[in-house]
């Protein structure tokens, strides 16, 4: 499983982030983000691509974990 920290940075670097963690072609990732312009990004570009994606707010940052479908 690879792990993306994208907290503390604004879009679209989150999402440039992740892109380039499935540039390895993972099954499976987790991305931390402290944003909901983040999260939502985020989970939107997951699920373009193909994965299956769930959200665990944390008490600082979102969690998005995803699967390959």
């Amino acid at each position: 499983m690879v792990e993306v920290d994208a907290r503390g940075l604004s879009c679209p670097l989150p999402v440039m982030r992740t892109k380039k963690a499935l540039d390895a072609g993972p099954d499976a990732l987790v991305v931390l983000v402290d944003s909901g312009t983040a999260k939502a990004n985020v989970s939107n570009m997951l699920s373009d691509e193909g994965y299956s994606v769930s959200v665990t707010e944390e008490p600082d940052y979102f969690k998005i974990e995803a699967h390959q479908s």
